[in-house]
């Protein structure tokens, strides 16, 4: 078909912009080797810019909900407070000499160590990232700087709308488990970490059974493997990160939180199958869609919002879901609204149209969004963790495959339950606004 042609040849130019095989699994670009028990997935790319990162699986399944941010916090101060070789402002001197950026952090279900550096100090570069990983400082009064600008970043967040939204979400949809925790953590809880917990975490997760090492850019095989070799392979084995099961979204629900401002926020949360399942791919392409019914029935024909959202959140590895968003002055009207979209989509399926022009449109983004070294080492390392580094690999081939049909029965399957969460005037909604659900192709109230 013709709208397959250009899909492929979409693909094919990106492909030579970035420097790499992108839809051939067993290509010669990306390989999986082991390095005394360390699995390292490597793609070889004519790009000077080398970007490597390590996965340490668990994030926020790795510490208690009294510890929230803990490690993240860890990891950043390992990558920015300096060894103990090198102090910070010796450690900062010599990478920024040679143009290395090192940083840490950790999210809901997994924390990375960051390298970017260029190939002509690829040498250099490795050497003060094995340093900040084997031997971090953790620098009394680095952490006590870190620790305030934490804090105060934390509280920002409690004030933002947006981010308060998302997180209050999390709270309440995945209550008790590790979605509910605050990667970041919460002015409290950071206020109560010392550095002794700090270091105690960092040597517990940094260990073999929890790390995958990415490396993107243009290195000699051979010489990558020696260099993880000399580095790591000393690591302890360490014990694997918890495993939670999946929270399965069935019944619908909502949380209101009452704040005097001028705009209220919702988002809905929904069940999502796995990015590296079957149906991870016309999940995502069905949301797309979605998004952009959402903008023209939200903001272009009524005016409701400036940026009304919907999304497969594809980050998301233990627990997968849907999300839809929007901001605005008049709530019961814009959840009205995008009930019924989906009900819509429910009851009558997208159309032809709308996917083979989604379909254009959703690779020429997503491989615009892969330019990047640093960026194809962080979509390597999510597939991987979600399943397998391949499915990265095969992404054009399953969009192309993707059809109507499945397409319209996931979505159907995945979007029967809604958990609400509100922030704004609460005497602009009440309870009943949020009580809907999907049988069939009619809109019903379960209660």
């Amino acid at each position: 078909m013709k709208h397959n042609r250009i899909l492929n040849t979409t693909a094919l130019l990106i492909s030579l912009i970035l420097g790499s095989t992108i839809s051939n699994a067993s290509g010669p670009g990306t390989k999986e080797v082991f390095v005394d028990g360390i699995k390292v997935i490597f793609k070889q790319t004519p790009k000077d810019v080398i970007s490597v990162r390590i996965f340490v699986k668990g994030g926020n399944a790795n510490i208690s909900a009294e510890q929230q941010g803990l490690e993240n916090f860890a990891f950043s101060l390992a990558a920015e407070s300096g060894t103990t070789k090198r102090d910070k402002g010796k450690f900062s001197t010599d990478c920024e000499k040679i143009g290395t950026e090192i940083s840490g952090g950790s999210t809901y279900d997994y924390g990375t160590l960051n390298l970017n550096c260029i190939k002509a100090f690829w040498n250099e570069s490795w050497e003060l990232f094995a340093e900040a990983v084997n031997t971090p400082a953790f620098d009394e009064k680095e952490f006590e700087l870190m620790k305030g600008n934490l804090i105060a970043g934390a509280k920002q967040n409690e004030s933002d709308p947006d981010q308060h939204l998302i997180n209050i979400a999390m709270e309440s949809v995945f209550s008790g488990r590790s979605y509910s925790k605050i990667p970041e953590g919460t002015s409290a809880t950071i206020e109560k970490i010392t550095l002794k917990d700090l270091k105690d975490h960092y040597q517990k997760a940094i260990c073999k059974s929890r790390i995958v090492i990415v490396v993107v850019g243009n290195v000699n095989q051979d010489e990558l493997m020696a260099k993880v070799k000399a580095s790591f392979a000393k690591m302890p084995q360490g014990t694997p990160s918890t495993v939670e099961p999946r929270v399965q979204i069935t019944k619908p629900g909502v949380f209101i939180e009452d704040r005097d401002i001028a705009t209220n926020y919702l988002i809905g949360v929904m069940s999502a199958p796995g990015m590296g399942t079957p149906e991870g791919i016309p999940m995502r392409i069905g949301m797309n869609i979605l998004h952009d019914r959402f903008f023209v029935e939200l903001r272009t024909k009524r005016s409701l919002s400036y940026a009304p959202a919907a999304r497969y959140n594809a980050n998301s590895i233990s627990n997968p879901y849907n999300s839809i968003y929007i901001s605005t002055l008049d709530p019961k009207q814009s959840i009205e609204v995008m009930t019924e979209e989906i009900n819509k989509v429910k009851k009558e399926g997208f159309s032809e149209k709308e996917l083979t022009d989604k379909k254009q449109s959703f690779l020429t983004r997503y491989y615009m969004g892969q330019e990047t070294s640093s960026a194809q080492s962080m979509t390597l390392g999510l597939n991987e963790l979600g399943g397998t580094w391949k499915n990265a690999e095969n992404f054009t081939a399953d969009v192309n495959k993707a059809n109507l049909k499945e397409i319209n029965t996931t979505f159907a399957k995945y979007t029967g339950a809604i958990r609400w969460t509100y922030l704004g005037k609460k005497d602009a909604v009440n309870e009943e606004d949020f009580k809907q659900t999907w049988k069939g192709n009619v809109l019903q109230s379960p209660y």
